[in-house]
C-alpha cells in the first residue's frame, strides 16, 4: 500500500487545514516530483505489495501535471513497485476535469488510474460558494460524465454534510443527485471545523456556529436510508459502495496493513511505528515513533468498529471488561454476527462514544 501526498491546489476550501501551497509557478512541481522519486528510491524497502494499491491524495492531485504524475509512477517501476495495481485512486478536483477535458481522464486510465475519487462536496451552488470551492454543480456532473466517458468504470464522489447552513432539503436533494450519476462509491463526512482552517476561525470570531448533533444525526439517518435504498452497502461509518466497489486501500488503513506514505506531510505505518514527513514542499525529514501496547489496542479496536464487519470477539473480550460488552449488546450498540461484533447501522453515528465507553 503506498499513498502519495500531492500538496498543491488552486484555492484553499474554507473547512481544510491539510498542508498544500498553490503554486505559483511551474518550477514547484518540479521541486515536489524531485523530492517524491529522492524518497521512493531511499524507501524502496519498505514498501509491502501484500495489498498492491496506489492512492494519489491532497491537496489537489489533479493540479499536478501529467508530466511529473509520469516521472513519479516510473519511478516506482524502476525500484520494483510499479503497476498494475489492485487498485489505484486519484483525487481530482471537478473543475480541472472539465478545464483539461477529456484527453486528460483518458491519460489517467492510460497511466494506470482505474479507480477516480471525484471531491464534489455537495451540488448547491450557494454552498459550493461558501467552501470556497471552485466548481459550480453543473460542472461536477460535466466532471463526472467526461470521467465515465474517459472509461472509468470505478467512480467515488466525496459529499459533506452537517454544515449548520444546510437545510435538510438541500441535503436530499444532493444525495439524490448524486444517486443519479449512478457512482459506484459514495463518500460522505460531517463537517468538522479542523486546526488551523478559515472555518476554524469563522467559529472563533462568531461569523459561523456549528449545527447542532440532533441535525447532523437527521442528516445521517436520511443518507443512511437513501443509500440502503439504491443497493449501496453500508461497509464504513463514512463509506457506501455498490457490492464489490469498497475501497481496498482505505479498507487496509482500517485493518491497519502497512503503508508507504509519500510527500510532504504524508504518515506511514509500519504495523508497529507510526511515521510522518514533514510539512513542507520538499527537504522534509521523517519521523518515527513506536506505537505501545496500549496504543495498538485502542487504534485496533477504534478502526475495526468503524467498520460493518466489525472486530473479532476474541479480541474485544481480551481488551474489553465483559460486562461492558454485555452491556452495549443489551442496548443495542453492539451486535454479534458469528465470531465477530459490530456496531449496527443505527447506531454508527454515535460510534465514538461507544468505543470511548469500551476502552
Amino acid at each position: 500500500m503506498i499513498y502519495i501526498h500531492v500538496p498543491f491546489c488552486r484555492s484553499f476550501c474554507t473547512y481544510c487545514d491539510f498542508f498544500s501551497e498553490i503554486p505559483q509557478d511551474h518550477d514547484v512541481f518540479a521541486r515536489y516530483t524531485d523530492a517524491v522519486c529522492r524518497e521512493i528510491r531511499s524507501r524502496k524497502a519498505e514498501m509491502d505489495d501484500s495489498l498492491k494499491t496506489l492512492y494519489f491524495g491532497g491537496g489537489t492531485p489533479s493540479v499536478l501535471p501529467l508530466s511529473h504524475l509520469s516521472r513519479i509512477l516510473l519511478t516506482l517501476e524502476e525500484v520494483g513497485h510499479g503497476g498494475p495495481y489492485m487498485e489505484f485512486t486519484m483525487e481530482v478536483n471537478p473543475e480541472d476535469i472539465v478545464e483539461k477535458g477529456l484527453p486528460y481522464a483518458q491519460s489517467l486510465k492510460v497511466l494506470g488510474v482505474n479507480r477516480v475519487s471525484l471531491g464534489i462536496q455537495s451540488f448547491d451552488d450557494e454552498l459550493l460558494h461558501w467552501m470556497n470551492r471552485r466548481h459550480n454543480a453543473e460542472r461536477a456532473r460535466e466532471a463526472f460524465r467526461i470521467v465515465r466517458e474517459a472509461g472509468f468504470t470505478n467512480i467515488s464522489i466525496d459529499l459533506i454534510f452537517g454544515l449548520s447552513n444546510l437545510s435538510d432539503d438541500v441535503w436530499e436533494k444532493t444525495i439524490d443527485e448524486a444517486l443519479a450519476l449512478k457512482p459506484e462509491h459514495i463518500s460522505c463526512y460531517q463537517l468538522t471545523v479542523e486546526g488551523d482552517s478559515v472555518l476554524a476561525h469563522r467559529l472563533e470570531n462568531g461569523e459561523y456556529e456549528e449545527a447542532p448533533d440532533e441535525v447532523c444525526r437527521r442528516q445521517y439517518d436520511l443518507l443512511c436510508a437513501k443509500m440502503a435504498a439504491a443497493g449501496f452497502n453500508h461497509y464504513e461509518i463514512s463509506n457506501f459502495a455498490l457490492p464489490g466497489y469498497e475501497a481496498l486501500h482505505n479498507g487496509g488503513y482500517w485493518q491497519r496493513r502497512p503503508y508507504v506514505g509519500l510527500g510532504p506531510s504524508a504518515h506511514s505505518f509500519s504495523g508497529r511505528n507510526r511515521s510522518w514527513n514533514d510539512a513542507v514542499l520538499d527537504g522534509y525529514q521523517h519521523t518515527e515513533e513506536s506505537l505501545s501496547v496500549e496504543d495498538e489496542k485502542v487504534e485496533t479496536l477504534m478502526l475495526a468498529l468503524r467498520t460493518a464487519r466489525g472486530i473479532d470477539q476474541e479480541f474485544l473480550f481480551a481488551n474489553c471488561l465483559p460486562k461492558d460488552v454485555e452491556r452495549m449488546v443489551a442496548e443495542g450498540a453492539l451486535v454479534k454476527n458469528g465470531r465477530r461484533y459490530r456496531i449496527p447501522e443505527d447506531h454508527f453515528f454515535v460510534s465514538d462514544e461507544i468505543i470511548r465507553e469500551l476502552i
